[in-house]
């Protein structure tokens, strides 16, 4: 497809924000080598401590899960490895650099992020919004790969079909899957993914996950906040759980989703169990069925007083 007028102001204008010809153009890395590395990492928001002391390391060719409950500082600690929080403490370090050695478009070629939420303030199609993925690369060799990118991460994400639909008149799943079709088109070594499958459905659930499998197995670093604990066990690598602003455990889901700990962490009981096909760790909350006050009962045996 031909790039319209307003396309091509488009890349004109990313050109502009992005002086590229004076840009270090990254080197893909190799699998097993450290892409980005967090080591104690203190965050404070609004005079409180929501991370303290994290130490991470991710590595090209591994999907990596952040798990843990509601405000354990998951989403914290994604944004202090993409460069986009400030750590109090601590140094965040990306191919081997300060995280804050590098330039907004220097960061911008190596890592890409998706956020929890997606919002436009103007009716930009989805072709637009997956092709702004692409804006950083503009000015360089990388450019000529712009609608082959474009085109290959609106199918592998399957948005394809609405392509020209306005991004504003998508329902939430659709709109998630658009702002990972726009992350996948900025291909970078670096993706660091908040919470990709929270609004989707089974199939797209699953879908995501797979995409972020084919990334790890091509060379790149994958870093997803995920809620599902048994997704993670399925397509993780490594997962680290987090807990009060600190990791609590990480590894292998294999021997960090222990029911204990999960237990603990949640302050939920949970079972973790074999998938019995794949061996796959099941995580499963469990239920006290006496505590379910609108369970029927059964009809009471009849006693000798009714019967009279």
């Amino acid at each position: 497809m031909a790039p319209t007028p307003a396309r091509r102001t488009f890349a004109t204008r990313t050109r502009r924000l992005f002086p590229t010809r004076t840009r270090r153009l990254p080197v893909p890395a190799p699998l097993g080598a450290v892409v980005v590395q967090a080591e104690g990492v203190a965050v404070r928001l609004g005079g409180r401590t929501v991370l303290a002391g994290a130490g991470l390391v991710v590595r090209a060719g591994e999907v990596l899960a952040l798990v843990g409950p509601n405000g354990a500082g998951k989403s914290t600690l994604l944004a202090a490895l993409a460069a986009d929080l400030p750590a109090a403490s601590g140094t965040v370090r990306l191919d081997g650099r300060p995280v804050g050695a590098w330039t907004p478009g220097e960061l911008a070629l190596r890592r890409a992020v998706l956020p929890q939420a997606a919002a436009l303030a103007f009716p930009f199609t989805v072709r637009d919004v997956v092709r702004m993925g692409r804006a950083p690369w503009a000015g360089t060799a990388a450019e000529d790969e712009d609608e082959a990118a474009v085109a290959d991460a609106m199918a592998r994400t399957e948005v394809a079909e609405f392509a020209e639909r306005p991004f504003s008149a998508l329902s939430g799943g659709e709109r998630a899957r658009v702002a990972l079709a726009r992350v996948l088109a900025q291909r970078t070594g670096l993706l660091l993914l908040d919470e990709p499958t929270a609004a989707l459905d089974l199939r797209h659930q699953e879908l995501v996950l797979r995409v972020c499998r084919e990334r790890a197995a091509a060379g790149d670093a994958v870093v997803a906040v995920l809620h599902d604990l048994s997704l993670a066990a399925a397509y993780a690598d490594r997962a680290a759980v987090l807990h009060e602003g600190r990791i609590a455990a990480e590894g292998p889901p294999s021997g960090v989703f222990d029911a204990a700990l999960l237990s603990r962490v949640y302050r939920q009981p949970v079972e973790v169990i074999p998938h019995p096909r794949t061996g796959e760790r099941i995580v499963l909350p469990l239920r006290d069925r006496a505590a379910t006050p609108d369970e029927p009962r059964p009809p009471e045996e009849p006693t000798e007083a009714s019967r009279a």
